[in-house]
């Protein structure tokens, strides 16, 4: 069981060095992807920084996640390589997919991070999966899934947690509402926009939490690993949260006011609460966060050298990985 303990001034620094991390990332990101070194399709994840950082510090190394295509904060926040997830951006072969995924697609089998899905929910019913396996080997195994709102009206949702609360199978879904499906608000796609309840339906403790504050998250996901770990089936959380830049790259974010948006940023910043949470309470000076965020600024600055300097995937491997790769004896000759 986790216990809720006072937290040490190490792992608050570390969370608040994470959340930095993120957005710096996500900045330098935004910065490649205008001077054309990153294409296809690029989801930030500025100020929903907390929600990642809160819930996968709870996480054991054996425990899973599947997630969503904004996927850069939760993969950063399991302890994947910046710099190989720089260079998965880039499309380069160090990246963590070798190149072959780039920002929608990250996954690392060594921290049990599964991937993101560019399918909106269609990951849902594959965490499931994992956790009937997790379940049928008698592993003391969590799945996390991560989704957003958007995700939340199509039927793999509602078959997931149906199949989930049916077999009371360890799985935690976690739904990042940051109010947006793309363009439209919650509130014109949903007819229970407080998508807790949603859960309620299916036998599912469920739960909302402020998603702008890192430690209400943390506690949220503690709850939900004590619940799930005791055997008692799945858990649901719905973190109220606020992306800060548009849907993508591409988005002109003609559907939300400026004022909107900045009033997120000047009163909600989780980055901003959480510093203020340090310096007030004795966590921490203003110099020791100061030199934290210059240690990432240095960390970001070698992911990019480090994508800029790596190989691109050579030419003759372009079917690697694909299907399954027959060996010498299976390979079939054609006439």
């Amino acid at each position: 069981m986790i216990e809720q303990t006072v937290l040490s001034k190490e792992l608050l620094l570390g969370f608040y060095r994470q959340m930095v991390l993120i957005r710096r990332f996500e900045d330098k990101a935004a910065e490649m992807y205008t001077l054309g070194k990153i294409g296809g399709f690029l989801h930030l994840y500025n100020g929903e920084e907390a929600v990642a950082v809160g819930a996968i510090s709870v996480l054991r190394p054996e425990d899973h996640i599947f997630t969503h295509y904004r996927d850069h904060g939760h993969a950063l926040a399991r302890g994947m390589d910046p710099r190989r997830v720089m260079a998965e951006l880039f499309g380069k072969a160090t990246g963590v997919s070798r190149g072959r995924g780039g920002s929608m697609h990250l996954a690392d089998p060594s921290l049990r991070f599964w991937g993101g899905y560019a399918i909106v929910g269609g990951h849902i019913p594959l965490a499931c999966g994992m956790a009937l396996a997790v379940q049928y080997r008698g592993a003391d195994e969590v799945v996390l899934c991560i989704f957003g709102d958007g995700a939340t009206n199509i039927g793999e949702f509602h078959e997931g947690l149906n199949l989930a609360a049916l077999w009371k199978l360890p799985v935690i879904f976690l739904c990042e509402n940051n109010f947006y499906g793309m363009g439209t608000h919650v509130r014109r796609a949903a007819s229970t926009p407080e998508i807790y309840r949603r859960a309620e339906v299916y036998g599912i403790r469920s739960e909302q939490v402020d998603g702008m504050d890192v430690l209400a998250v943390r506690d949220a996901m503690t709850r939900a690993m004590n619940h799930v770990r005791g055997g008692n089936g799945p858990y649901f959380i719905e973190a109220l949260t606020y992306r800060f830049r548009g849907h993508s790259m591409a988005d002109p974010e003609l559907y939300r006011s400026r004022e909107e948006v900045e009033e997120w940023r000047r009163q909600r910043d989780p980055i901003v609460r959480f510093s203020a949470y340090l310096t007030q309470n004795g966590y921490a000076s203003a110099d020791e966060l100061a030199a934290i965020e210059q240690e990432v600024e240095a960390e970001v600055e070698e992911a990019v050298r480090f994508a800029e300097e790596s190989p691109e995937p050579p030419l003759e491997s372009v079917t690697e990985y694909v299907y399954v790769n027959p060996g010498p004896a299976r390979r079939v000759a054609h006439a």
